[in-house]
């Protein structure tokens, strides 16, 4: 199945971007797209050829699971967001959708080829690479010693700013793309402790939210610094 660039949502803000639509056309052959449903895993740990891919909608978590079978979310993928293993195998942790979700696949090797082809989108794969990094080292550290307040507050804003388009700010409403059950795990909280966070920061003006996941952030201002 070849891929849909002149229609995809990241076409813009993906590392492809930076090719022209001849160079996008020919890196579309080496590729495919492939649709997944809540749970289904990507990538998983022990996956032998390498490969990687870029989000096109949805969302994806990264995780491991301990010698007792517990899961931990070590990263999340949003929209446009890249994720695998260029130059090995996948075999440490599992790339898992949250919802569901559609992706660009390419082969470690093909990709290796595109990015000797066309250098300036090996530069874009690791800005990407630093960026997501990034992300992940600041979800990472809201599981310290910070208060309850401050580890909500800070995936808040975490999530606000991936579900952006705009590097300067962070989306004005997004949809979690963790369960409060997920989120708890994550920041080492209870689901009860989520949620009467959630409602001590809407109580005071700082979010609103709107169904199961949505959330609209009113004035960040008002959340604990984190």
């Amino acid at each position: 199945m070849s891929l849909a660039c002149a229609t995809c949502p990241v076409r813009d803000r993906a590392a492809c971007a930076v090719l022209d639509e001849a160079e996008r056309d020919e890196l579309a052959k080496a590729g495919r797209t492939r649709k997944l449903a809540k749970g289904e895993a990507l990538f998983s740990a022990g996956l032998s050829d390498a490969a990687c891919a870029t989000l096109v909608s949805g969302a994806l978590k990264i995780t491991s699971t301990d010698s007792e079978g517990r899961e931990r979310i070590l990263s999340l993928v949003h929209p446009s967001g890249f994720v695998g293993e260029l130059f090995g195998p996948y075999v440490q942790h599992d790339v898992v959708a949250l919802g569901e979700s559609e992706v660009c696949v390419f082969s470690g090797p093909s990709l290796e080829r595109a990015i000797e082809r066309y250098p300036r989108l090996g530069t874009a794969l690791l800005r990407r690479a630093q960026e997501d990094l990034y992300a992940s080292r600041e979800l990472l550290s809201l599981t310290g010693n910070a208060s309850a307040e401050r580890r909500v507050a800070g995936a808040i804003l975490s999530l606000a700013r991936s579900a952006s388009d705009s590097p300067c700010h962070p989306a004005r409403r997004f949809d979690l793309p963790l369960s409060r059950s997920e989120l708890a795990d994550m920041l080492g909280l209870t689901i009860e402790t989520v949620s009467r966070t959630l409602t001590r920061f809407e109580r005071a003006g700082a979010i609103r939210r709107d169904g199961k996941r949505g959330i609209e952030l009113l004035d960040p201002a008002l959340l604990p610094d984190t």
